[in-house]
């Protein structure tokens, strides 16, 4: 699947992907940080992948879907990079992902974040029942280390 906007390009290429842009994101961000590169290539290889790129075919943007393609959906690892912020990419992005064909009839999407409420409450998120759902976390550094 691609889409182009404003010079900017949607692809769901796994082939596309700069891994190195995206794990030099990752590794830094709150929760990711440390993450081992090749956990990326594993996380980017079983999933649903969205990147935007510029013209140049440059990363500016990256999220993921872990998915079964037909129920369930775990929304992952979205960004767009500094340079490309303030242009409506992650909302461009968001909409290309969930608007993705292997998205379409998945009955429950989640997913986790500490600073975007805003962005993914456009698409329809809502705080999770805690009575509902339940998880098992662990952070970044007791994963990857410090």
């Amino acid at each position: 699947m691609e889409a182009s906007r404003d010079g900017y390009l949607f692809s769901d290429d796994p082939g596309r992907v700069d891994v190195d842009a995206v794990w030099g994101f990752l590794r830094e961000s709150y929760w990711a940080r440390g993450i081992p590169r090749e956990t990326v290539v594993r996380a980017i290889e079983g999933s649903l992948v969205g990147g935007v790129y510029t013209e140049a075919g440059e990363q500016a943007g990256f999220a993921r879907a872990v998915t079964d393609r037909a129920t369930f959906a775990w929304i992952a690892d979205v960004f767009v990079l500094e340079p490309h912020r303030g242009n409506g990419l992650g909302k461009w992005l968001m909409e290309n992902l969930l608007g993705h064909p292997d998205l379409q009839g998945v009955r429950n999407t989640v997913l986790a974040t500490a600073d975007a409420h805003g962005l993914y409450s456009r698409f329809g998120f809502e705080p999770i029942d805690p009575e509902v759902f339940m998880s098992r976390r662990r952070s970044p550094e007791d994963v990857y280390g410090s």
